[in-house]
């Protein structure tokens, strides 16, 4: 027997309903339906009852319905019909009952006052809304009043009265002073509920003349003042205190009315000293809870959505230390109509009965009253199937005209209540709602449920069944539900197949097809298992699952039933959780969900954390090789490989790696495959054509490596096209007349079959010519004969095999052979930038001529003869690259005043083209370099011979010599400085008329006609007077000593005053260079105040680029570049920081041509410096003892030949004397003879300083290591000079004893 139930409301698969059910005809909520079925209007949308419009504003009195056919409007006012055609002010919105009443273009809101009411009526009846009662907001003003102040004394009570206009609505009520500050409330000073201000009693703090009572009408967002009220409190003593009293309310008991639902508001408020405290109660019973909310300091009680129960009396009671005072209000809660059941629609079919119910309760119990399409019951059209009983009307045997719109009115004293049901008679043939060929899936074993949502009027009849010419479904295992449902409570496999639902009454008949899956269920067949894990080890739950390969699964793992951490120490994988470094609180319980579209399962296991126990020190390894390999699911081009993990050694396993073995072409080797994570046990490898597969895989830990595994069985893959060409494909002639094609040949498993070749083919590009091609074997290289010289070609190089061609592939483009280049740079001209830099240009050579890849230019340049000599040496000819198709070039590096020849030549990958006519070029004169030696003889009491050689590089035509020099005394202050130019070709001198025994410095240096060349310096010292006559103190004003110099006799005269040296302003000079391979060493000398902080900067001559800068460390007047290029000029200069920015004047030096190796010279080894270092110091040290042995009157072997030499008339000098002779030992009084920091009659070096370094020879043929050590040997141009027999020096100072020992 067929069972039939109800479906329950919560299941997803219900159909929703327009409206209750009365009958037995529902009207399922399917748009299409609802658009063709016929329905009486109702009202969707409308005003509120009472509706309080701003007077500013237009008016817009609501009313929206819906019905089939739509509905029209009308409207009524006060009871009449409105008609608004008439009224200009007035419109109704298309396609709606709503009215606009234009108040903002000159209509008044106090015209539009009254009740309206709407109807909304189409051929199947007529609805009705509620009375909608139309009031403007009022704001008024406040009245008038003459405000006396108000004088209290202290602790008494007051009330500011507010008294605000009567405002529609009632305004909102505040109080604030002048500043529109509101006023401080408390237990002793509150507003009222009436707008009022109450003082439980006054203090002198409230004397203030600016009480404000504010009212603000919200509708019109106005804000009304009252007069300010002065309040002047005057104090007696004692203030007397007093029991309460209440202000508001008065009397004992009053009385209170509220309607069902709204809001009770009950206040107390009392005066008296001190300040009472207000309780409520109600007598007979509780507050009721969660409803009851005190406020203004407890004096009002406030209770929420009141009902009949909350009536009954409450009492207030305010207290204070004196005493008490209460006051009952006795509240009754009456009751506007509500509905206990409202009537609904009733849609029914012709014959039918039914019935419409309209109950309402209220206090007074309200009357009901009935109306049909908007007129009272009682007068509207009889309808014979219709009979009213009270508060229901009984339909029977209802027709299609008894279609209306029926409305119920439950009415009392305090309101009333208005709705609207409508009988919609229907007469419709069946309609099945249902989508055709709807699928459903369901899970075995589950019920299965395929809809068949239905309408008709009557209703119809409902029939299943399975397939196209199956039988109606009966029996026990189907369920039939009454909207047309039919339940299958547990399906099976071969449950699956089409359901047909047929409808039917006795206007018609429809059916519909609908299609049923059963699916396999969802099952986890390893569930996570109880683990028990010590603190920072390693966990892994499984979850392997099994489900219908139609479905998608997902997994979800969670913890305590909540998402897992945030923590990278979580692996989740495939079939599995692994947690890293376990600690306390991964402790709890984990579950894995697996969801499908139709089924979810589940699994937990719980997971403890314990302390490890003390064990042994753990041995860590690396891991044990994976055993027990298997493939699975053998494709073409992919297999599966498996394995199962060795032991890790108690050191987890990162990942894996997968190897191969091709045993068809490279038995033996074994290959990199790929690699996973140390969580996953299989991957899936993508395989090639040809190849005969064995996989091995290697277990790797942070210890190391694993043996490899066994060797897989072996999967040879099927024969196919090569998948891919040859790599590097290139086209270069080795010859002139050939092009060379090159590949990399593929690796034997990429070759994809047996009988690899290659197709090689090429034509000529931009030439209208077809491919030339070739098949070739076992090669990587074709060479292509007869070709034009250096011209394009495409080239293309495809693999084949037995099975057919690989993808067509690229074309690349090659080039056959090069030749020389046919021509030479022409229009080559020079321009001469300096002294030592020229910069070249020429013009690119016609790129068909170079025939070959233009790798660039080189400039060939040589010095013909120096210009200042007019000798010749050995031609070297030099070379500079300019690499592309550059036009121009710098070369440094020049001697000055010298002829230059140079040519250009153009340069291709087979070498250099024929060179341009020579180019003759001169560079100007320079300055020149220092002289070659300078030597100072034939010392005498007052003379002293010069002589000196010239310039080894004199760069020009020597102008002139410059010599400057100017005595220095025994503490090194520096007398005047005299200047002297000697004609050029003069080579000595003689200075007459010094002053005897005096040292003097001497600065020399050569002039051409573009300036002053490097200088050297010496010092000399005359012989003491040995005529012993005293010449006037220096600086005494008694005479000057008379300097003679001689050339040809002439005569200079000096003023020897003397003082400390001072520079004018600080200076850098004579910047030299000596430069090696790599690096360079600068020195120059400094003239300025002491401590200055020097910079070297630097770049390439002729370079645009920013100088280089580098800090010289201390204050060295030396520096070593380092990291230059060979064979390169730079540029250099020196400067000093915080001084104003000053440097010296650039100067212009080349490295040396890059060496395949360095002369190693003795000056460098370490034995050699550290016995010159123990040779110096053993003579500072006899030095220092012979010093200390004179001072103390002692006699040495110099001593005693000066002793035996000494003449007695000779009278000894003191410093203090104002004399500059050298101190002498005060018991010897012995002179001091003829002295200087070096033999006068020797060659002197270049430059003398104490912090420079020493420069040899010429050129560069002295070297420096890159610490800027000097290694180059004494060159043979050194002159020497026998030193007189009986001439000493000696130092009668430390200080000069050390400077002679430099």
């Amino acid at each position: 027997m067929m069972k039939k139930k109800s479906i329950p409301a919560s299941k997803p698969f219900l159909i929703l309903f327009l409206c209750q059910i009365i009958s037995a005809l529902d009207v399922p909520l399917d748009s299409k339906l609802l658009e063709e079925l016929s329905q009486p209007p109702t009202i969707t949308h409308q005003s509120p009852k009472d509706y309080i419009v701003d007077p500013r504003e237009n008016i817009v009195i609501q009313c929206e319905a819906k019905g089939k056919p739509p509905p029209s409007f009308s409207w009524t006012r006060n009871g009449t019909h409105f008609d608004i055609d008439k009224d200009a002010q007035v419109t109704m919105k298309p396609n709606s009952g709503t009215l606009v009443i234009n108040i903002m273009n000159g209509g008044k809101a106090e015209a539009y006052e009254g009740v309206y009411q709407c109807t909304a009526r189409n051929e199947r009846g007529a609805a009705i809304s509620n009375n909608i009662v139309i009031r403007p907001s009022r704001s008024p003003l406040w009245t008038k009043e003459k405000l006396e102040p108000h004088q209290v004394r202290e602790g008494d009570s007051l009330v500011l009265h507010c008294r605000p206009p009567v405002g529609l609505p009632p305004p909102i009520i505040f109080w604030m002073d002048n500043a529109f500050q509101r006023l401080p409330q408390s237990e002793r000073v509150s507003q009222g509920l009436n707008g009022d201000l109450y003082f439980s009693n006054v203090q002198p703090e409230d004397t203030r003349e600016d009480y404000i009572c504010y009212a603000r009408f919200n509708h019109t967002q106005t804000i009304q003042q009252k007069q300010p009220i002065s309040v002047k409190v005057f104090s007696t003593k004692p203030v007397t205190e007093r029991q309460p009293i209440l202000l508001t309310p008065t009397g004992s008991t009053s009385t209170k009315v509220e309607l069902r639902g709204n809001v009770l508001l009950l206040e107390c408020i009392a005066a008296g000293l001190p300040t009472p405290v207000i309780r409520w109660i109600k007598e007979g019973g509780e507050l009721p809870a969660n409803r009851t909310f005190f406020e203004n300091f407890k004096k009002t009680l406030k209770i929420i959505d009141v009902s009949e129960a909350d009536s009954g009396n409450y009492k207030c009671i305010a207290r204070n230390t004196l005493g008490s005072v209460h006051h009952v209000i006795s509240v009754t809660v009456k009751a506007a109509p509500y509905w206990i059941t409202a009537p609904r629609n009733l849609v029914l079919s012709p014959g039918e009965d039914g019935t419409l119910i309209c109950r309402a309760n209220g206090n007074p119990k309200p009357s009901i009253s009935w109306l049909a399409n908007g007129v009272p019951i009682a007068i509207a059209p009889e309808d014979p199937s219709r009979k009213v009983d009270g508060d229901t009307i009984i339909f029977s045997h209802v027709q299609e005209r008894s279609s209306a719109v029926y409305q119920c009115n439950a009415s009392n004293e305090y309101g009333y209540l208005l709705a609207n049901a409508f009988v919609n008679v229907l007469a419709e043939p069946p309609r099945i709602l249902t989508p055709a060929n709807k699928l459903y899936q369901v899970i075995a074993d589950s019920p299965a449920l395929l809809d068949c949502a239905y309408f008709g009027s009557p209703k119809p009849e409902i029939e299943w069944f399975k397939g196209v010419k199956g039988s109606i479904l009966r029996g026990n295992e189907y369920v039939f539900h009454d909207n047309g449902t039919l339940e299958i409570p547990v399906a099976q496999k071969d449950s699956t197949g089409t359901y047909t639902c047929v409808a039917r009454n006795e206007l018609g008949k429809i059916q519909n097809e609908v299609h049923l899956e059963i699916k396999d269920p969802t099952m986890i067949i390893k569930q996570p298992e109880y683990k028990v894990v010590q603190r920072y080890g390693q966990v892994s739950f499984e979850c392997i699952i099994k489900h219908d390969s139609t479905l998608l699964p997902t997994v979800i793992w969670l913890k305590d039933n909540d998402e897992l951490p945030d923590d990278e120490r979580f692996l989740v994988g495939k079939d599995n959780l692994t947690i890293m470094n376990v600690t306390d609180k991964d402790d709890g319980t984990y579950t894995c969900i697996v969801n499908t579209t139709l089924d979810s399962v589940s699994a937990s296991a719980v997971l403890t954390v314990v302390a490890a126990p003390p064990t042994p020190a753990i041995i860590y390894a690396r891991p044990n090789p994976p055993f027990d390999l298997e493939l699975t699911g053998q494709l073409e081009r992919s297999i599966e490989l498996s394995w199962i993990p060795g032991d890790e050694n108690n050191s987890p396993i990162t990942h894996f790696v997968i190897e191969y073995e091709d045993g068809l072409h490279e038995p033996g080797v074994w290959h990199y495959q790929t690699e996973v994570p140390g969580t996953q046990t299989t991957v899936q490898l993508k395989l090639s054509p040809y190849v005969n597969y064995s996989f091995r895989v290697v277990a790797v830990n942070k210890i190391g490596r694993s043996q490899p595994s066994e060797p897989s069985e072996q999967y040879l893959t099927k024969s196919a096209n090569p998948d891919e060409n040859p790599a590097n494909v290139q086209g270069v002639g080795s010859e002139p007349d050939n092009l060379v094609i090159t590949w990399e040949s593929l690796k034997g498993f990429q070759s994809n079959g047996p009988g690899l070749q290659y197709k090689v083919s090429w034509r000529q590009k931009d030439v209208d010519d077809e491919w030339t091609s070739v098949i070739v074997a076992n090669v990587s290289k074709y060479i292509v004969s007869g070709t034009p010289t250096f011209v394009p070609y495409e080239i293309k190089v495809q693999a084949l095999n037995d099975l057919g061609y690989a993808p067509e592939p690229s074309e690349v483009i090659g080039h056959s052979g090069e030749d020389l280049p046919m021509v030479a740079p022409g229009n080559v001209q020079v321009h001469v930038v300096n002294s030592t830099l020229a910069k070249v240009h020429w013009d690119p050579v016609p790129l068909k001529t170079v025939r070959g890849h233009l790798q660039g230019y080189k400039v060939y340049y040589w010095k013909v003869q120096s210009l200042s000599r007019r000798s010749r040496r050995h031609v070297e000819k030099k070379i500079l690259t300019f690499r592309g198709n550059k036009t121009f070039g710098m070369l440094p590096g020049l001697e000055p005043y010298s002829s230059y020849k140079l040519n250009v030549r153009v340069v291709n990958g087979k070498g250099e083209g024929p060179a341009s006519p020579d180019k003759v070029f001169k560079t100007p004169e320079g300055v020149p370099s220092s002289p070659s030696y300078l030597k100072i003889t034939n010392p005498t009491l007052d003379s002293l011979t010069l002589e000196w050689g010239s310039p080894t590089h004199p760069n020009g035509v020597l102008t002139s010599y410059i010599l400057k020099f100017q005595p220095i005394n025994n503490t090194h202050e520096l007398g005047p400085l005299v200047e002297i130019r000697i004609p050029a070709n003069e080579s000595s001198l003689i200075l007459k008329n010094l002053n005897y025994s005096t040292r003097y410095k001497f600065y020399f240096n050569a002039q051409t006609s573009v300036g002053s060349g490097s200088q050297i310096t010496e010092e000399a010292v005359t012989i003491m007077d040995e005529a012993g006559i005293l010449h006037p103190a220096v600086g005494a004003g008694k005479g000057y000593s008379e300097i003679l110099f001689e050339t040809s006799p002439v005569m200079h005269t000096v003023r020897p005053t003397f003082y400390k040296v001072q520079p004018l302003y600080p200076r850098i000079r004579n910047v030299t260079t000596a430069a090696a391979e790599t690096y360079a060493n600068i020195s120059w000398e400094y003239e300025g105040p002491d401590h200055a902080n020097f910079y070297v900067e630097y770049g390439v001559a002729g370079s645009k680029e920013d100088w280089k800068k580098e800090i010289v460390n201390g204050s060295r007047s030396f520096f070593v570049l380092k990291g230059l290029t060979p064979g390169t000029a730079y540029k250099v200069r020196v400067g000093a920081e915080g001084l104003s920015g000053f440097r010296s004047s650039e100067d212009v030096f080349e490295t040396g041509p890059a060496m395949a190796s360095r002369q190693v010279d003795i000056a460098t080894q370490g034995w050699f410096i550290g016995l010159m270092c123990a040779v110096a110091l053993l003579i500072l040290i006899l030095l220092i003892v012979c010093f200390i042995r004179r001072n103390k009157g002692g006699k040495y072997p110099v001593k005693e030949k000066e002793d035996a030499h000494a003449d007695p008339e000779i009278q000894p000098m003191k410093e203090d004397d104002g004399t500059f002779g050298e101190y002498s030992d005060a018991e010897d009084h012995k002179p001091l003879k003829k002295g200087s920091r070096t033999p006068s009659d020797r060659t002197v070096k270049k430059e003398d300083s104490d912090d420079s370094l020493v420069d040899y020879g010429e050129g560069v043929n002295g070297q420096f290591n890159e610490d800027g050590s000097f290694i180059g040997q004494y060159s043979g141009k050194k002159e020497k000079e026998p030193a007189e027999g009986n001439e000493s020096s000696e130092a009668p100072s430390p200080v000069n004893a050390m400077n002679s020992f430099v």
